[in-house]
C-alpha cells in the first residue's frame, strides 16, 4: 500500500509577494526566539491555550517551558520514556507565526530582510524590491532526530559536496556544502530526541550551534548565524550520572526541564482519553481499573523505576481491553443473542486480564523477578480492580449479589459470554439501581452496560473475600461460594 503524500499548505492568495510589498505591509523581521516570545506572550494575555493536547502539566512543566522561551533559552527535557517529552516539544511548532517570508529556494529558508548567504545577499541586492518572495507554513518549520549511535556529524551539521568542489568552488563556499538537518531547520526549531545517544564526538559538532550560532564543516568554520530554538530530550540517569553528556554541551543549554508521569489518577484518567483509540465502549470504572493498574505497576518495587512506566501502557491496555469487547461481539453475531439481538461492543472488567499478557513486553522488570512477570501484573490489576472496587461502591448494599449464590448457584460469565446471557444468570437484584448509579451508567443502561456493571460487582466482591471464583479449563469465570 503507498503511503500517503503530504499534505503541504497552500498560503492565502492575499500575501505579499515581492520584497517591496513585504516592507510596505509593515513586515518586521524578527528571530525565532523573539516570535516565539510575542506570540506566547499574546496567547497569554488573551486566554487562549497554549499547548493544546498536553495533558498533567499545567502547574509543573509548563510554567518552566514558558519561563525559558520568554528567557530565549534553548532547553532540555529530562524524563523517563512514555512522558509526553516529544509531543511537548512538538506543540512547540504551534507558537511560531502561521507563515513567514522566506528567499525562494534558500536551503537555509533565508528571510528576505535578512540574508545569510553571499548569494543570497548578492540576490536581495540586485532584485531589491522586486525581489519574489515565498512563504513557509509553520508546519515545515520544525525539524527533528531521534539521536542514534550511528548519526554522523553529516546528518545534522553538513559536509563538504565533492561534486560542487569538482565544478570549480572553493572549499570556503557555503556552496560547497551540502547543509545537514540542524541548519535546514534555520528559522525555525529542531529537536534532537534521546540526545545522550549521541557518541561524544557528534556533541561536539553542536557546541557552536548552541552557542556562537555557526557550524563547522570538515574543520571549515562557516560564519553563518543560524537562527533556530534547539531543544533536546534525555533520560534523566543518561543525562546526570552516566556522564554520557559531555559537559561543555550541558552548559550551553538555558533550561533543564523535568518531565514526570502524571501526578494523580484523574490525570492518568484524561490522558488516557485523550490519547487512547478505542474500538469498543469502554465504561469509565474499567477505564479507571486501568489507570490505577498503571500507576501500580509504576510504582512496584519488582519493577525498574529508572526505565518507568510509559504513559502508553495504560493507553495500550484500553486499547486492548477495547479490543476484546469487539471480539466478544464478533463472535457472538454468529451464535446470537437469545433474545435476537446483537451484541454491542462493551468492555467488562475480565477483558483486563488478557492485557497482563500482552503489555508484560512494555514493562522492564528487576532482574530478580524474571518469570514471574505475568504474575506481578496480574496481582497489580487484581490490586487495582479492588481499589476502584472500594472507590465507587464502598457503603452499598450488595447482599442482593451474594445472595444470588447462597444456595449453591452459580453465575458464568467470561470473554465469549453475551450481556444477554449474564442477565439472565443474575435476574433481578436488588441494589444493581445504585450499583448503576454510582457507576455513571444512568438510569437506562443497554444490556451490555448493565452486564458490565454485574461483573464489575462480582469481581469486587470475589477481590473482598466476600464470594468465590473458579476459572474453567475453556477460560470462562465462575462465581459462586463465599471467598
Amino acid at each position: 500500500m503507498t503511503a500517503p503524500t503530504p499534505v503541504i499548505p497552500v498560503p492565502p492568495a492575499d500575501l505579499p509577494g515581492t520584497l517591496g510589498a513585504l516592507r510596505a505591509a509593515g513586515h518586521q523581521y524578527r528571530t525565532v526566539k523573539k516570535e516565539l516570545r510575542d506570540n506566547l506572550l499574546s496567547r497569554m494575555r488573551s486566554g487562549e491555550t497554549r499547548f493544546p493536547g498536553i495533558v498533567g502539566y499545567d502547574d509543573s512543566v509548563l510554567p518552566e517551558v514558558e519561563r525559558a522561551l520568554l528567557a530565549g533559552h534553548d532547553m532540555v527535557l529530562l524524563g523517563e520514556r512514555g512522558q509526553g517529552k516529544t509531543r511537548l516539544i512538538r506543540a512547540l511548532g504551534g507558537l511560531l507565526d502561521e507563515w513567514t517570508p522566506v528567499i525562494p529556494g534558500s536551503v537555509l529558508n533565508e528571510h528576505p530582510m535578512h540574508p545569510l548567504t553571499p548569494a543570497s545577499v548578492a540576490q536581495v541586492a540586485e532584485a531589491g524590491d522586486e525581489l519574489p518572495i515565498g512563504w513557509l507554513h509553520r508546519s515545515m518549520r520544525y525539524g527533528e532526530k531521534l539521536a542514534t549511535p550511528d548519526t554522523s556529524v553529516g546528518d545534522l551539521i553538513g559536509d563538504v559536496d565533492p561534486i560542487r568542489i569538482a565544478q570549480g568552488r572553493t572549499l570556503g563556499d557555503p556552496e560547497t556544502i551540502h547543509f545537514g538537518l540542524v541548519p535546514r531547520t534555520n528559522r525555525g526549531i529542531f529537536a534532537v530526541n534521546e540526545l545522550p545517544d549521541l557518541a561524544e564526538r557528534i556533541q561536539v559538532a553542536l557546541l557552536n550551534v548552541l552557542e556562537e550560532r555557526d557550524i563547522q564543516v570538515r574543520g571549515y568554520q562557516l560564519r553563518l548565524p543560524l537562527d533556530l530554538l534547539l531543544v533536546a530530550s534525555a533520560n534523566p540517569e543518561d543525562y546526570t550520572n552516566r556522564g554520557r553528556i559531555i559537559t561543555p554541551l550541558k552548559d550551553r543549554f538555558g533550561a533543564e526541564i523535568r518531565t514526570h508521569y502524571p501526578v494523580d489518577l484523574e490525570l492518568e484518567l484524561a490522558l488516557i482519553r485523550q490519547e487512547a483509540d478505542l474500538v469498543a465502549t469502554v465504561p469509565e470504572h474499567v477505564l479507571e481499573v486501568l489507570a490505577r493498574f498503571a500507576r501500580a505497576v509504576r510504582e512496584s518495587p519488582s519493577v525498574d523505576p529508572r526505565s518507568g512506566v510509559s504513559a502508553r501502557f495504560a493507553i495500550a491496555a484500553a486499547e486492548t481491553v477495547a479490543g476484546a469487547a469487539l471480539r466478544r461481539a464478533g463472535l457472538l453475531a454468529a451464535s446470537g443473542n437469545p433474545d435476537g439481538r446483537p451484541e454491542a461492543a462493551v468492555a467488562r472488567v475480565g477483558d483486563a486480564v488478557s492485557v497482563t499478557s500482552t503489555l508484560r513486553g512494555k514493562v522492564e522488570f528487576e532482574s530478580g523477578e524474571e518469570g514471574r512477570e505475568i504474575e506481578i501484573l496480574a496481582h497489580l490489576l487484581r490490586t487495582a480492580t479492588a481499589e476502584t472496587f472500594r472507590a465507587h461502591l464502598a457503603g452499598l448494599d450488595l447482599s442482593g449479589f451474594t445472595a444470588l449464590v447462597e444456595d449453591g448457584t452459580a453465575i458464568e460469565t467470561g470473554e465469549l459470554v453475551g450481556s444477554t446471557e449474564l442477565l439472565r444468570q443474575v435476574g433481578t437484584v436488588p441494589g444493581l439501581a445504585k450499583v448503576l448509579d454510582r457507576l455513571g451508567l444512568g438510569d437506562a443502561p443497554t444490556p451490555e452496560e448493565a452486564a458490565a456493571a454485574v461483573e464489575f460487582v462480582l469481581e469486587g466482591l470475589h477481590l473482598t473475600r466476600r464470594l468465590g471464583k473458579d476459572v474453567t479449563d475453556s477460560g470462562r469465570t465462575v462465581y459462586g461460594g463465599r471467598g
